[in-house]
């Protein structure tokens, strides 16, 4: 399979992916280019398997700080930007070497999950804190006010690029449909959470979000990786922050 039409030069194909990615997906444009790169590029010119060069690529982008999502999203680029389907041995060599990395070195606990780029569940603790905070200041009433969409697209027995790949498509399509105006978060291996207001909206999001994951699995090469149908549902918050933190615990398990 040659990606670069007329004989084009690998570099030229290397600065397509670099535009696409940095256009639609790149956070910082001066860490993009690693000498892996040019490896990959340089297999697919070549016909062969792009498995032991992504997974190359993989390992400097875990190495880098570099989330599993944003390594994901910017592969899938590199097959937008050539007319391409993505490879799903290119995603599974991604992330198995993103992982290696990770195991070898565990990010440090923070707000963000590494693998999803969401907020941590303790995090969204904070952020239910803050609404209750704010309802009991204005004589609001949270129950009816917001709600939490909860998506779980857990199955079981996959290994562990299996299931960092599968976060990082479904913490980037949560990103996709809900936006930053909306806290969210990761609350165990296939569950997550997201707090919204309780409106028309929501509710239309909440129908949509389980079509988007499950094509964006497709479109990653992990949609064996989620559970068919994925369970969307919309949970009513209870009347305290404590309640709250108990609910985000109970569907953690």
């Amino acid at each position: 399979m040659s990606l670069t039409p007329h004989g084009a030069p690998a570099a030229d194909t290397r600065e397509r992916w670099r535009a696409a990615s940095l256009t639609e997906v790149w956070l910082r444009p001066g860490d993009w280019y690693h000498p892996a790169v040019d490896a990959l590029v340089e297999a697919l010119e070549a016909g062969r398997s792009p498995e032991m060069a992504a997974h190359r690529l993989g390992t400097a982008r875990s190495a880098a700080g570099i989330g599993l999502d944003e390594t994901l999203d910017d592969l899938a680029c590199l097959y937008r930007s050539a007319g391409e389907p993505l490879d799903v041995d290119a995603v599974r060599g991604a992330a198995q070497g993103w992982v290696q990395v990770r195991e070898r070195d565990p990010a440090p606990t923070g707000v963000r999950d590494p693998a999803t780029g969401l907020p941590t569940a303790d995090y969204l603790g904070e952020r239910l804190r803050e609404t209750y905070g704010r309802a009991a200041a204005s004589g609001g009433d949270v129950t009816t006010s917001h709600c939490l969409v909860v998506l779980d697209v857990a199955v079981d027995s996959l290994g562990a690029w299996q299931r960092m790949a599968r976060a990082a498509s479904v913490g980037s399509t949560l990103d996709q449909v809900f936006g930053s105006g909306h806290p969210m978060a990761a609350l165990s291996d296939g569950v997550f959470a997201v707090l919204c207001e309780r409106d028309p909206e929501t509710t239309r999001l909440a129908q949509s979000v389980r079509s988007i994951v499950e094509r964006n699995a497709e479109v990653l090469g992990v949609a064996a990786s989620i559970r068919r149908p994925v369970r969307v549902w919309v949970e009513r918050l209870p009347d305290s922050h404590g309640s709250a933190v108990d609910l985000i615990t109970h569907l953690r398990r």
